[in-house]
């Protein structure tokens, strides 16, 4: 049995019909919307036709049927250009249709999964609360039976592509009762966005991702019927948690492109920029400078496409998720700050690419797991 990964022809050709997208659709654009903080309905549609959506979900049900390496490649190469449409694709995949994948029911999964995979609808999934972040097990929204309904109280925060002109809908964990411990239960609910009760509202001046949407949701006596639970009632923190890990490979794949995109700016800069008689490329300060990015790219790469083989073979992968997430964003960080060193000055100014990349890589330390929470997470997988 192979040990790792190996792309062959097809991996190949999705990579580079993604990059001519992202640099003949996206980056044309991607400045004027994030100035703006415009969510692009247009480019949205976009990626759906050229099949960015549903990439892991069995063609039967609407999706492409590629594998998990397929679809970090395509993340990794639109966030080459732009951290914001990323978000929407990877938050698409593995926050807001993977659920209802793996989870739902097989009515659920022919009502919804067709317009998601094909980039006609998108999904939010409503985990982060304002007093349950990293302790996700301390959410304060509930749902009570009631009858053949359930009733939901609380709020979300932070919840990407929930309140966009595509949104059918946000995926809600609520607390429904506890176990023979004492402990919450949890149960997840596929909230449509005209049930009464529920609002989703954009959140706007952002740092990074600008044109992504970010919404913070709230349920008032929010009214649903029992087909909303989304597998079985209790299975929520169980979903939350092995959709965390398929959405952390795809948090990495951000890292990883935003890095790339960085590098390849800062190399590009350095070879027009002339000091001292030659350009700053040949400067030895500025070379192993760009070496050590370069290393730290593949290495990155390398580590995350062998996760997502883990994935695709279905073998345990939530510790090296977890440490890919970490990796890969944190070498994000150390990039992004490098390349707008290597800029000088022209990197503070929004007229060069890499000051978006700057301010975009920030998010990945604390999206999907923060780098601390990570390292905890890493630790308990290694026995410590």
């Amino acid at each position: 049995m192979a040990l790792s990964y190996q792309l062959d022809d097809k991996h190949e050709m999705l990579r580079t019909a993604v990059r001519e997208f992202a640099e003949n659709e996206i980056r044309p654009v991607a400045g004027e919307l994030e100035e703006n903080e415009t969510f692009s309905v247009r480019l949205t549609r976009q990626m759906g036709e050229i099949g960015l959506f549903g990439m892991i979900v069995p063609e039967a049900l609407g999706g492409q049927g590629l594998d998990y390496v397929s679809y970090i490649i395509a993340v990794e190469e639109i966030a080459r250009v732009d951290g914001s449409q990323a978000a929407t694709v990877a938050a698409g995949n593995s926050l807001g249709l993977s659920p209802v994948y793996y989870f739902g029911s097989p009515e659920q999964q022919q009502k919804y999964l067709p317009e998601l995979c094909s980039g006609e609808a998108l999904m939010g999934f409503g985990l982060t609360e304002p007093n349950a972040g990293s302790d996700a097990g301390a959410s304060r929204t509930r749902a009570v039976r009631d009858g053949n309904h359930w009733i939901l109280n609380g709020s979300k925060i932070f919840i990407t592509n929930a309140a966009t002109p595509m949104t059918r809908g946000t995926i809600i964990q609520a607390v429904t009762g506890s176990d023979d411990r004492g402990k919450p239960e949890h149960t997840c609910f596929i909230v449509e966005n005209n049930t009464p009760g529920y609002t989703a509202a954009p959140m706007k001046r952002k740092l990074m991702w600008r044109a992504s949407n970010t919404a913070e949701i709230s349920l008032e006596d929010c009214r649903v019927t029992e087909d909303a639970v989304l597998g079985n009632p209790g299975d929520g923190f169980r979903q939350m948690l092995s959709t965390l890990d398929r959405g952390r490979l795809s948090i990495a794949a951000m890292g990883l492109g935003c890095a790339q995109g960085a590098y390849e700016a800062a190399l590009k800069y350095s070879k027009e920029r002339v000091q001292f008689d030659r350009p700053i490329s040949k400067q030895q300060v500025i070379s192993f400078k760009l070496a050590d990015m370069a290393m730290k790219i593949e290495m990155a790469r390398n580590f995350l496409y062998r996760a997502c083989w883990l994935a695709d073979q279905h073998r345990p992968f939530g510790k090296e998720a977890a440490m890919s997430k970490l990796y890969c964003s944190e070498i994000a960080k150390e990039v992004a700050d490098d390349a707008v060193q290597i800029h000088g000055g022209y990197g503070l100014m929004k007229e060069y690419d890499v000051e978006r990349f700057y301010r975009d890589q920030r998010l990945l330390q604390i999206g999907e797991g923060t780098s601390e929470v990570l390292r905890l997470v890493i630790s308990r997988a290694i026995g410590c």
